[in-house]
């Protein structure tokens, strides 16, 4: 198993990282533009394998010729956030980067999965699709992942329970109209919705869709990385141990959830091959409006970049 990593900012050296740490590859690649970051990360890394007795090889350059024959392409490349800058901000910097690794890294790795990081996430997902020229199972975005992680993490705070009691799922797009399905979310079955007044779930919503936002604000330089690293890594580890895990994340759609030739947040069932099957949740008319507006937000980013 070959794991490339695009980008060896925060997000993918953290991911590469926690990919050395839990022995999930053979070979790890980082690849950036940077001299000598790449390198440098990759043998500090590499040094700490011996600590936690890791057999994986890591190991970066700046040409991306190195990364050859891999399984799965993790594309973090792109401008981070700062704060007062949306993801819509980074709109057409980030397209232009990923565009141009896209084409690179799929000639050298034909047979590849790629999960995408790189924020507008939604619309990012969508630029490495019909610039991999790739099936849809194999070009997949880390946002639900991340979202839903987020929405877990909000719950438990309000309960004081342990988190892996705690089940959510978040759809729709990576920013501002996320949707989660609260309805959905439940603390060792018994629905959240019996366990919490409406007004703090309202506030628990609010806070998940600004997740990362808020970091930018504490951070002032920089935006998250633990938990993108973190949720990328999980759908690496889904990927490679052929776990056919539901997870939601973005996949281009044609005709699911009532929508077609674009990416958004659904429910995938992830396996060695990516996506196996989209998984349909039924929907009520207030879930359906609100997928449908985080999807016609996703259309104008598209439309902005003439997709």
């Amino acid at each position: 198993m070959k794991i490339t990593i695009i980008g060896a900012g925060n997000v993918g050296a953290t991911a590469a990282q926690i990919i050395v740490d839990k022995n999930l590859a053979n070979e790890v690649f980082i690849y950036d533009v940077i001299e000598g970051i790449p390198q440098g990360k990759a043998l500090d890394i590499y040094q700490s394998s011996a600590i936690q007795n890791s057999d994986t090889r890591i190991y970066g350059a700046n040409n991306m010729e190195p990364s050859s024959n891999s399984d799965i392409i993790v594309m973090t490349a792109g401008m981070a956030r700062k704060p007062g800058m949306s993801r819509d901000d980074l709109l057409n910097i980030n397209a232009d980067i990923i565009r141009k690794v896209t084409e690179e890294a799929v000639k050298y790795s034909p047979n590849s999965i790629l999960l995408v990081v790189t924020n507008p996430l939604d619309v990012m997902t969508y630029v490495a699709f019909i610039n991999s020229h790739f099936p849809r199972n194999r070009v997949i975005g880390m946002s639900g992942v991340l979202d839903t992680a987020r929405l877990k993490a909000f719950i438990c705070g309000e309960l004081y329970v342990s988190i892996g009691n705690i089940h959510a799922i978040v759809l729709g797009g990576h920013g501002d109209t996320m949707v989660p399905l609260t309805r959905f979310a439940t603390v060792a079955g018994v629905p959240v919705t019996d366990l919490l007044p409406q007004h703090r779930i309202d506030a628990i919503i609010e806070r998940t869709r600004n997740g990362g936002a808020e970091i930018v604000k504490h951070l002032k330089t920089g935006s998250a990385y633990y938990a993108p690293a973190a949720a990328v890594v999980q759908m690496i580890d889904t990927i490679v141990k052929n776990r056919h895990r539901i997870m939601s994340c973005c996949v281009y759609l044609t005709g699911e959830y009532g929508h077609n030739h674009v990416c958004l947040g659904v429910p995938i069932k992830l396996g060695r091959q990516g996506m196996e099957e989209i998984v349909q949740i039924k929907l009520n008319d207030e879930e359906k409006a609100a997928f449908d507006k985080s999807a016609d937000a996703v259309r104008e980013q598209m439309a902005a970049l003439k997709l």
